[in-house]
């Protein structure tokens, strides 16, 4: 009797409390449901170290920079992003798009960069830069100055700080007594130096203007001219005011920003500028220095994204020779899979195959071997090992919800090797030299954990290994935690959409539940897959929602026939993969067919319209946030690599306009959300619907955040309220009920 009274306590020690609800008010205080997460790692230089970004226990707000040591010990604080973030500075508005890019939601330290020796940390907090010493294990604060330094680097060989202030460029020598110089002038917000343009970061995935030469001597950089790209007046509304702001936005079939390069001798010396042809209207891609700095290479994209083409650069006089072209009768996607390799090879991938693969080329653009080859795409090349001639990349070799990472030889290509097990999703940085690689893997069960390991895949140590168990922030409601099923629906020309579905807590497929669809839909990211879920898809979970995610022609990781599906009739087949997945739905005897729901932001939004007024539409209530309503008014990079220009698919761009299908939605069904200062996806996309539908006397609801904007800035509580906002909406329209006490705490 003893033996099992003393194993019932140990196994009550263990498990968490059954099926305790989580809190709404909870998902969003600190610490992190999700648990300790480490953000943008990257490994030492010299492979001892892996550092990484994590937000405070104690304030989701703000971020701090960790190291762990190789060898081992506990990860240590390095730099406190609370101690050095100045609590009142206004950021500039170059530092606030930037931080809207990359869906920076932080302060404190929200970047870093190693110097290539191994000896330095570079990171820019609030808008100054500190540098921290590993042989002295101190941090200095580099610059004191009102404005801020953006796009900050170490040089290559550690000889300087390099930053952005005010549009043009600076180099700070990092010797002792050094002061900063300047090697633009005459740099302003229409006309800048070393600067990416607003459609470089948000749709080209380059956030930067410069790139330094291996050597130190040179630094390639851009000019962007602004002045005639056209001014559209978005108005930004705070929560003390509101103002008028005059943004340069490009718009499908209007003019660009002109971009040109130059490389710039750091000691001194008259600027050189490149030749990048006749043409002015094309698109800057990526820019990589040669490993011997004696090339510059250049990807230069037509304006209408089906050629891509590589340019090899004389540093001395700028002149430039075509040595490879990608073509596509649809679009060339960019990626950062060009590697230049020490004896002037280099790796590239293409789609030619009608999936993505690596392949193997000369200095002079003629191919040796394509290195990986089948019928599955590969995700990224994350390293090369040039030591035993490998490349590291992540796949979904065996099926779209799951990657893996593997390594192969680029010299005797065969079978690409698994590093990492099957089950999930990994991410992935590999150190410089020597092929040892962090790993990031969730699943539907697994927070994201983060280990070292050897180049074979074997772990050497934890970072983060975030387990959950006893003491985890989640584990108190873990009974709760639903594992989806996922399965494939086939779309009207045969292919497979792959669909994932989480049931409520509790679930009795005797009953009939309402389901919420959770939609994205558009090119360049997928809802479907083995990973962890956020903790505020639980609050729906909770109130007795089955969701469920299906993703529709134009979603990566297929083949190029699945993404291209979509070429010039967006809101089309994505719309009509969507409807077949609700049609599913309703097929299951748990689903009541009269109660389904959608929701999305952005693409997601823009879906949720649709969906709401396509005909005989199977849902009844949709919830759409900061939607695109009609592409002519999104910008040209991204709007024209699918669509085209208004001038060459008029069709198309009229049957993907919103405001033309209000009239079939049913009254009441609607609520839309934006903020009120987004940049990105322009509050007029917003109001053009809120007028038409008063127009039609069609009742509906509005929910807007001022300050605001697309992705980034968004605090805890504005999250809290949004998903509030969401599920006291569904309550209402798919269940008839109003959420009874106070939201946050049910």
């Amino acid at each position: 009797m003893k033996l099992a009274v003393a194993a019932l306590a140990a196994l009550l020690a263990v498990t968490p409390a059954m099926a305790e609800k989580l809190p709404i008010r909870r998902i969003f205080e600190s610490p992190d449901l999700s648990g300790p997460r480490a953000r943008g790692v990257k490994l030492a230089p010299d492979g001892r170290a892996v550092t990484y970004i994590k937000t405070r226990a104690d304030d989701l707000t703000v971020s701090d920079l960790w190291i762990a040591d190789v060898a081992g010990g506990e990860p240590r604080l390095l730099l406190d992003g609370k101690k050095l973030a100045p609590p009142a500075k206004e950021l500039s508005q170059a530092e606030k798009a930037r931080r809207e890019r990359a869906g920076v939601a932080t302060r404190g330290v929200v970047d870093y960069s190693w110097d290539e020796q191994g000896h330095a940390i570079l990171a820019p907090v609030e808008g100054d830069l500190w540098l921290y010493d590993l042989a002295s294990q101190q941090a200095r604060q580099l610059t004191h100055t009102p404005g801020d330094e953006i796009d900050a680097k170490v040089s290559p060989k550690g000889g300087f700080v390099s930053y952005v202030r005010d549009d043009n460029l600076y180099v700070l020598p990092l010797a002792a007594g050094g002061s900063e110089r300047a090697l633009t002038s005459g740099g302003s917000e229409l006309k800048s130096w070393a600067t990416a343009e607003f459609i470089a970061q948000e749709e080209m995935d380059r956030s930067t203007g410069y790139w330094w030469s291996p050597d130190d001597s040179r630094i390639a950089l851009t000019h962007v001219d602004l002045t005639g790209v056209d001014v559209v007046d978005r108005p930004e509304v705070g929560a003390t005011g509101a103002q008028v702001v005059p943004e340069r936005y490009p718009r499908p079939g209007r003019p660009n920003a002109v971009v040109e390069l130059y490389i710039q001798p750091v000691g001194g010396g008259s600027r050189v500028k490149v030749d990048l042809g006749g043409d002015p209207d094309i698109y800057l891609a990526r820019v990589a220095w040669a490993k011997d700095g004696r090339t510059l290479y250049v990807q230069r994209e037509a304006r209408d994204q089906r050629r891509l083409d590589l340019l090899a650069v004389d540093p001395a006089t700028g002149k430039s020779r075509v040595i490879l072209t990608e073509t596509d009768p649809h679009w060339v996607d960019l990626t950062n899979d060009f590697h230049p390799l020490h004896d002037g090879t280099f790796l590239w991938s293409s789609e030619r195959s009608g999936w993505r693969h690596l392949y193997l080329y000369a200095a002079d653009g003629k191919l040796i071997r394509q290195v990986t080859e089948g019928d599955w795409p590969v995700g990224a090349v994350a390293g090369v090992d040039e030591a035993t001639s490998s490349v590291i990349f992540t796949a979904h070799k065996d099926t779209p919800i799951e990657s893996r990472v593997y390594a192969v030889s680029y010299a005797q290509p065969g079978e690409p090797k698994a590093l990492t097990p099957a089950g999930g999703q990994w991410a992935v940085a590999v150190a410089d030299k020597g092929g040892a690689f962090v790993g990031t893997y969730s699943d539907p069960k697994t927070p994201p954990q983060t280990a070292l390991y050897r180049p074979d895949g074997t772990r050497v140590r934890w970072i983060e290994e975030n387990a959950l168990k006893a003491g985890h922030p989640f584990w108190p409601y873990v009974e709760r935690l639903r594992e989806p099923t996922f399965g494939t629906v086939k779309a009207d020309d045969g292919q497979d959409l792959w669909w994932s579905m989480r049931t409520p807590p509790g679930f009795d497929a005797a009953r009939k539940y309402p389901v919420i669809v959770k939609v994205y839909g558009g090119p360049g990211s997928a809802l479907v897959g083995r990973t962890w879920q956020s903790p505020e898809d639980q609050a729906l979970l909770d109130a007795g929602y089955i969701l469920f995610s299906l993703d529709n022609r134009g979603t990566p990781n297929r083949s190029r026939r699945f993404v291209t599906a979509i070429d010039r009739r967006m809101g089309q087949l994505d719309v009509a993969d969507q409807i077949a997945g609700a049609r599913y739905l309703q097929s299951l005897p748990y689903v009541d067919k009269a109660r389904i729901g959608v929701t999305g932001w952005s693409y997601g939004g823009y879906m949720t319209l649709l969906l709401m007024t396509a005909p005989d539409s199977p849902f009844k209530a949709g919830v759409a946030g900061a939607p695109v309503t009609d592409w002519r008014l999104y910008d040209t990079h991204y709007t024209e690599r699918y669509m085209g220009t208004p001038a060459d698919n008029a069709e198309g761009y009229a049957k993907a306009e919103v405001v033309a299908r209000l009239p079939r939605l049913k009254p009441s069904s609607l609520l839309i959300m934006h903020g009120m200062a987004d940049d990105n996806v322009t509050f007029d996309h917003t109001t053009r619907v809120l007028f038409a539908l008063q127009a039609e006397g069609l009742p509906f609801e509005t929910m807007v955040y001022p300050g605001l904007r697309h992705r980034g800035g968004w605090t805890p509580n504005n999250r809290m309220h949004r998903t509030l906002m969401t599920l006291d909406f569904f309550d209402r329209k798919l269940k008839g009920e109003a959420a009874p006490g106070t939201p946050a705490d049910r």
